[in-house]
């Protein structure tokens, strides 16, 4: 029994011999059980070749194909894949689960004036004997990886030497700006092996796509798929590379074993991700970073509800789209998990000696919490019993409860500014608006403008007349950073500001990135005076957006089909 989703099958054969087969019954998200019947019996231990004849359809979840003119170059047509979490069965019947992993080889056609790319080693290229107007990309993946991993792009793609073992692939039009925004990641490549351990993968090359692409990297082993919203011209976004490349350990290497456990991926790439930051821009940076992730985590659970189950680090998915489940639980409460944990245990040497030791013993495997969590009593076995009780609190409390908000346990340092010019703004009335000037930013770096700006999205809304002198002073309609454009408009739009209803509108549909798209059109959507343009811009868009982020947008604004 395979999983398939809107996939049409023509033929099965088992070691060459034609096979019946059928389908299940159809169910809403997870798609239809393939059933094959083999026509002889097979011996324990016998090896049986499958080879099914199949076609993806065109609306495939896990395919966004692109017209030229929705292309920067807009000459040849785009195709990118998404797999994780369950979206490979719309490509091809496979047991789609992150309980088994599999090598793969693969051999692409395509018009020879287009590259494909996959997650796999790139081995060579050769004319199509069929089609001399094609030509035929060879791949081979050789670490047993889980099939959302896999992963295939196809378009006019330029690449850019930025490493010894990474190229940045993107069109023409990008490829420059993407090689110099992308420049450390041999830097932190190097940095990962040495706290985690070697670099399994061979290559380690970035790609950037369109800007529909619904997330702010995806970590397809051997390529890495980035969002053209991290190209801030500064190199100031580039943490999420630092995640994607952490990946290749916590994620890649080691894969939780059902999506209930998503924050053992997540977390602890989290975690490796600030630990490299903390090696390369220092110690204070990293404790900056892991209390903008508190906010973020704060921000999540103020959004969904704090009796939502999803806000437990192990949710009960059972029968629920991992996709609608996605939020920054996993990540940032996993963080926050393994951040107390680095604290209590001895510091960051002694716990990340426990995490290459972790990545050692489970290393091409896919494990739950309780693998993790026993290898956790062994390796600190003087330490067990604070760990129980710790853990205890950790998994049965629902609620970010109180022993994380110990902020004594955070380097305060560059947070400082940040909350002294937010109060200054929150405490401002009428009279005082007058006293803040561009002088007030001076000081500031884009991460800092971030924070700053988030802590204000933590309060009640500003006056609009406050959001209008910040923008006199400070000129944020003319910031280009995504992160800090898309928190800037949303402070706007929560004030109730008129004036940013276009550009908040304009950011939710020029990119899709789901972490900036949703909160764009749910404010919208919650500000009555804009409210049916929200509706109608969506309705506009929706056909050339990505098929998970339409999806979604779709329930948020109560458009579902």
């Amino acid at each position: 029994v395979l999983d398939s989703k809107d996939v049409q099958v023509f033929k099965v054969t088992v070691n060459g011999q034609d096979a019946t087969f059928g389908f299940g019954e159809k169910h809403s998200f997870k798609g239809t059980p393939l059933e094959i019947t083999f026509p002889f019996e097979l011996r324990r231990g016998q090896e049986a070749i499958v080879e099914i004849s199949f076609e993806s359809s065109p609306e495939s979840s896990a395919l966004q194909w692109f017209t030229p003119e929705q292309t920067s170059g807009k000459k040849h047509p785009f195709l990118f894949s998404q797999c994780q979490a369950i979206h490979c069965r719309a490509i091809f019947p496979c047991q789609d689960t992150p309980a088994v992993k599999l090598t793969y080889y693969a051999e692409i056609s395509v018009p020879k004036e287009l590259v494909a790319l996959m997650s796999a080693n790139r081995d060579g290229e050769m004319p199509d004997p069929e089609d001399s107007s094609r030509k035929i990309y060879r791949f081979s993946q050789n670490v047993p990886i889980p099939c959302y991993l896999i992963a295939l792009v196809v378009g006019a793609l330029e690449s850019r030497k930025i490493g010894p073992r990474t190229l940045v692939w993107a069109e023409k039009e990008l490829v420059d700006k993407s090689a110099y925004e992308f420049a450390e990641a041999e830097a932190m490549l190097k940095t990962a092996e040495d706290l985690a351990g070697p670099y399994v993968w061979g290559q380690y090359d970035l790609l950037v796509l369109p800007p529909s692409f619904p997330y702010g990297g995806m970590e397809n082993p051997c390529l890495t798929f980035v969002t053209p919203t991290l190209l801030a011209g500064d190199r100031s976004l580039s943490n999420v590379i630092a995640h994607e490349i952490s990946h290749s350990w916590m994620g890649n290497l080691v894969t939780n074993k059902t999506w209930e456990h998503f924050w053992l991926n997540e977390g602890h790439t989290v975690y490796l991700e600030r630990r490299i930051g903390g090696r390369l821009f220092g110690e204070q940076f990293r404790h900056f970073q892991a209390l903008g992730g508190w906010r973020e985590l704060q921000n999540t659970i103020n959004t969904v509800g704090d009796k939502n189950p999803v806000t437990n680090l192990i949710p009960n998915l059972n029968d629920i789209d991992p996709d609608v489940a996605y939020s920054s639980v996993p990540y940032e409460k996993g963080f926050a998990l393994l951040f107390y944990l680095e604290q209590l245990l001895g510091g960051p040497d002694v716990f990340m000696g426990f995490l290459k030791a972790y990545v050692q013993q489970f290393a091409y495997k896919s494990v739950v919490t309780e693998d993790w969590k026993k290898f956790l009593y062994s390796y600190f076995k003087d330490k067990v019993d604070i760990l129980v009780k710790t853990l205890w609190e950790f998994f049965v409390f629902l609620k970010c409860d109180p022993l994380f908000l110990t902020f004594d346990r955070y380097d305060l340092t560059l947070a400082n500014a940040c909350v002294a010019l937010s109060q200054r703004w929150i405490k401002a009335k009428e009279s005082d608006l007058g006293s803040f000037t561009s002088a007030d930013l001076k000081e500031m770096s884009s991460h800092q403008l971030i924070e700053f700006l988030a802590l204000l999205l933590l309060e009640p809304p500003l006056p609009v007349s406050h959001v209008q002198r910040m923008q006199q002073v400070y000129d944020f309609n003319a910031i280009k950073n995504s992160e800090i454009r898309f928190r800037w408009l949303r402070l706007c739009i929560k004030s109730k500001w008129e004036e940013a209803i276009p550009l908040a509108l304009q950011m939710a549909t020029d990119q899709g990135r789901m972490k900036f798209t949703r909160p764009l059109f749910r404010d919208l959507y919650n500000f009555d005076k804009c409210r049916d343009l929200a509706v109608k811009t969506f309705l506009e868009h929706r056909a050339s957006m990505h098929p998970v982020t339409s999806m979604l947008v779709g329930k948020d604004l109560k458009q579902d089909q």
